[in-house]
């Protein structure tokens, strides 16, 4: 039986977390792949995937978010096949952030200027859909670090917005 990978977190802080993967076994491994998972305003849950190469490993993820709660987990590639999951879960140290105010307004059928207010300096994700259910699924979405957006849309449509 392969055994999960052994995932301790190594250190912490407001926009980073470094962990360490290892397996406790003699079992050879080839590599890692882990997925950084959290929630994004209560409805939007974000992915980060990483592929690592090799046996043992300390990685660091950084661009994160202060005082956001992250799950990590992380499976092993084995000669003998794919080892079983673990997890492990951190909250980044600092303050969160507040949450931008959203102006959207249409430019014309096909277009919407999106502007909101926050930090400088920081990734912002613009997510739209025309129901609840597909904003919270599988929304359109992009990122900047301005301030402002202009979105194409479908014409004869209404949508929502979130930033």
């Amino acid at each position: 039986v392969i055994p999960p990978p052994v995932i301790r977190i190594e250190s912490y802080s407001e926009d980073s977390i470094s962990f360490s993967l290892k397996m406790t076994t003699n079992i050879k491994v080839s590599g890692y792949v882990v997925n950084i998972y959290w929630t994004f305003d209560t409805h939007r849950q974000e992915k980060r995937t990483l592929i690592i190469e090799g046996e043992k490993s300390i990685q660091k993820v950084a661009n994160l978010t202060a005082h956001t709660p992250y799950e990590i987990s992380a499976w092993a590639r084995t000669e003998l096949g794919d080892s079983p999951l673990s997890f492990v879960h951190v909250v980044t140290s600092g303050t969160r952030p507040a949450s931008p105010s959203l102006k959207a307004k249409a430019i014309n059928q096909t277009a919407v200027e999106c502007s909101w207010t926050g930090p400088r300096n920081v990734v912002y994700g613009v997510f739209y859909a025309t129901s609840f259910l597909e904003l919270y699924r599988s929304p359109h979405n992009t990122t900047t670090t301005s301030h402002n957006m202009t979105v194409l849309v479908q014409q004869d449509e209404q949508y929502l917005f979130l930033v």
